[in-house]
């Protein structure tokens, strides 16, 4: 390839197209025709000696070069926006803005209380309104603008989206300060023998993937409640001789309430990261917020 003659213009293009793998949707990002794009994929494809997008049922697939490219081209160009942009400075203290965040309940305790406590001391002109985690349509949610921000795990979110890793969270086992059998050290046949609050986040349900990591231990425990959310859990069991699995940054802060202590068998956690969709990626203010969320997560 002769980067000499590499039109700066086609690889935004390449981008446009990786992340819609259709042609009319890109040249509608793009406000290029229909026609303008095809030629521009063409030279593209001459350029790199491959496919890079093969015709499918619905819209375009990327060859195995395309998805190489991508991250590199993303943060190859990402390096030139901010650049370009970097005298556009946002000022959080006197900007007016609001933005829509996808989450659940216990993201909304974790990460949205201390973003909010954040934002009224730093940026008081910043709404956030909070919209519950539905990952099926985040897509098109965020395409049509109805959410800026999810947090979520990142594994979970489509190719077509930008992601950033936050922290990895493990779960912990609660239970009313004084509880009668609680202790460090439990071992697995005195965890399934007590009474147990699980959640089921489609609700109802007495069956998670920790019950499924117990069968295979040769165990089955004793669940007398199943909550739809997280953060009822330490409520309930606080005031009882119930028990539950939570993730721990839930309740870090309910020492004076809670025993905390580890799960007595291996328990796979989890990862959270932030989603967002390529219209916010470049705003100032969007930006701002996704690096105070990363600045508070690191301290806490």
């Amino acid at each position: 390839m002769d980067t000499k003659r590499l039109d700066l213009n086609l690889l935004v293009t390449l981008e446009t197209l990786l992340v819609e793998q259709n042609v009319t949707k890109a040249a509608a990002r793009l406000n290029l025709s229909q026609p303008a794009v095809s030629a521009q994929l063409n030279r593209l494809r001459h350029e790199f000696d491959d496919p890079l997008l093969i015709p499918a049922q619905r819209g375009m697939t990327p060859t195995a070069k395309a998805m190489e490219l991508l991250d590199p081209l993303r943060q190859a160009l990402d390096q030139v926006r901010a650049t370009v942009v970097s005298h556009r400075n946002f000022d959080p203290a006197q900007a007016k803005l609001t933005v829509s965040i996808a989450c659940t309940d216990y993201l909304q305790a974790v990460v949205v209380k201390p973003l909010v406590v954040e934002l009224r001391m730093r940026a008081p002109g910043v709404r956030v309104a909070l919209r519950n985690l539905d990952v099926p349509q985040l897509d098109a949610q965020m395409a049509r603008g109805d959410v800026d921000l999810a947090l979520m795990t990142p594994q979970a979110a489509s190719p077509s989206l930008r992601t950033r890793h936050l922290f990895n969270e493990r779960y912990v086992l609660i239970g009313r300060r004084k509880h009668p059998r609680l202790r460090e050290g439990i071992t697995v046949e005195e965890f399934v023998e007590m009474d147990q609050v699980i959640v089921s986040l489609d609700g109802g349900g007495f069956v998670t993937p920790v019950d499924r990591v117990l069968a295979d231990l040769g165990h089955r425990r004793n669940a007398v409640l199943s909550a739809a959310s997280f953060l009822f859990v330490p409520e309930i069991v606080s005031y009882s001789d119930l028990v539950a699995l939570v993730p721990e940054r839930l309740v870090r802060d309910r020492a004076d309430k809670l025993m905390v202590i580890d799960c007595p068998f291996p328990v796979e956690g989890f990862a959270v990261g932030m989603v967002w969709h390529e219209r916010c990626h470049g705003h100032g203010g969007q930006r701002w917020i996704r690096e105070a969320i990363v600045s508070l997560m690191a301290h806490t």
